[in-house]
């Protein structure tokens, strides 16, 4: 992983989020209770913090939603057990909506994956929305193995994710999205 691929996520380099093994705090939230194992260090998220990440030190996540409530990315979470055809039904449809820049990026666990999906500056609600419609539709061709987002369903503690360790594919631009 190079820093230019970690560069085409923009991600909130403010803070970051530090895993413990134990857990730092419990968070009541709609009526239920969550518990937080990644703590926030209010320090630069930089290329020290995230080589220790890709060397197994330690796990790092990064926040999605910024101080402004504005969101760079969209995100699919993929916990299914075949990524390969999971990416080729989420790539068609991302390019049949018109999203032309998205980055899937392979996490710890074998299998899973994370789609960035690049919208730049959209409003937390909007991107939920978004979101909600992105994983509608991706249901209707599969069963459903993944989680958006960020989303409303969790606390903002919560609306994080993991520092991904390798690029599985990227989409920029296709040269054909013009002919559309």
């Amino acid at each position: 992983m190079t820093a230019m691929d970690m560069k085409l996520i923009k991600m909130i380099t403010s803070h970051y989020w530090q895993k413990s093994d134990s857990v730092v705090d419990k968070i009541s939230f709609k009526g239920r209770t969550f518990y937080n194992k990644f703590k926030k260090v209010n320090a630069p998220l930089n290329s020290q913090v995230i080589n220790k990440h890709l060397k197994g030190e330690i796990t790092v996540a990064h926040s999605l939603v910024n101080a402004r409530g504005k969101v760079e990315n969209i995100v699919i979470d993929y916990n299914g057990r075949d990524p390969e055809r999971f990416y080729h039904k989420a790539q068609l449809l991302l390019r049949e909506e018109g999203y032309i820049n998205f980055t899937a990026y392979k996490t710890k666990t074998e299998g899973h994956l994370h789609v960035y999906i690049h919208k730049g500056h959209t409003t937390l609600q909007e991107a939920i929305q978004l979101g909600k419609m992105i994983s509608m539709k991706l249901a209707a061709k599969q069963p459903k193995q993944w989680r958006m987002f960020p989303n409303n369903d969790m606390p903002n503690e919560y609306n994080i994710l993991t520092l991904p360790y390798e690029v599985y594919a990227k989409e920029r631009g296709a040269s054909w999205s013009k002919h559309m």
